[in-house]
């Protein structure tokens, strides 16, 4: 699926997209399956805008934006779970990460057309930190992203730089990392977008009529190990490739041995 020289210009700049991982069928079925948890999200007491809050934007402009983002969508419908652990992922994972590959959470993205909000530079990274940074997102388009809908937009070789002080809520201050500095990642539904959770990365608002809509897993080695007890879910850390080279017990507040 990977070239030697895919995986180079990933060391190099910290990104990747790979055109084709999902085939229109693949796709189909996960726009329906993100269609469905949808609808089932309406219904409950659970649904909500995850719109990003801050001074990125004017009050009366965040306002108005709406982002759909639901963790965990694996445990939602089938068709994440079939994805996750794709071979074409497979492929790709084993070439980028080791052949040791973990996954640590998944969730969906949806910005609706005109309104869809933004995301600020900010790398993953203060998100779940990991002692050795092998971890990275894989960004699954299900639909055609380009400037107008709020596509993936990423600063080369940013991860070189390690972890930044972030602020506010998690992303890096807009007057030194504005969204024009970063490089956009035009995208065709079924491409993925690999990219390490130290590489500066954002969206702009969708402003198109179309809507856009993204599933995002996260992996590491699982070798890797977290230094903070954040992010933890039930049943983090199913292996999508290899062996866990540590055995250890796992509970629903996650691995016992984290502090």
């Amino acid at each position: 699926m990977i070239t030697q020289e895919d995986i180079e210009f990933y060391k190099e700049n910290g990104y990747l997209l790979v055109r084709g991982v999902f085939n229109s069928s693949e796709v189909e079925e996960m726009r329906t399956a993100i269609d469905g948890i949808l609808d089932r999200a309406a219904k409950s007491k659970f649904d909500r805008s995850a719109t990003w809050q801050g001074d990125y934007l004017p009050p009366e402009e965040l306002k108005k934006l709406v982002l759909k983002g639901f963790h965990d969508v694996h445990y939602h419908d089938a068709a994440f779970l079939q994805a996750l652990a794709h071979p074409n992922m497979r492929a790709v994972l084993s070439g980028l990460i080791g052949p040791n590959v973990q996954l640590h959470h998944s969730k969906m993205l949806v910005k609706p057309p005109e309104k869809g909000a933004a995301f600020p530079l900010h790398q993953d990274h203060p998100y779940f930190p990991h002692d050795n940074h092998s971890m990275l997102a894989a960004s699954v388009h299900l639909d055609d992203s380009d400037t107008e809908n709020g596509c993936l937009c990423v600063i080369p070789g940013s991860h070189k730089e390690g972890p930044i002080q972030h602020v506010g809520s998690y992303y890096l201050d807009h007057r030194e990392y504005p969204l024009s500095k970063a490089t956009p990642c035009p995208a065709k539904a079924g491409d993925v977008l690999f990219f390490s959770y130290l590489t500066i990365h954002g969206s702009d608002i969708n402003r198109s009529d179309r809507v856009r809509r993204n599933v995002l897993f996260q992996y590491r080695d699982p070798a890797d190990p977290p230094t903070k007890k954040v992010h933890v879910n039930w049943g983090q850390g199913l292996m999508v490739c290899g062996k866990n080279p540590v055995f250890r017990e796992y509970k629903p507040d996650g691995p016992s041995d984290i502090e």
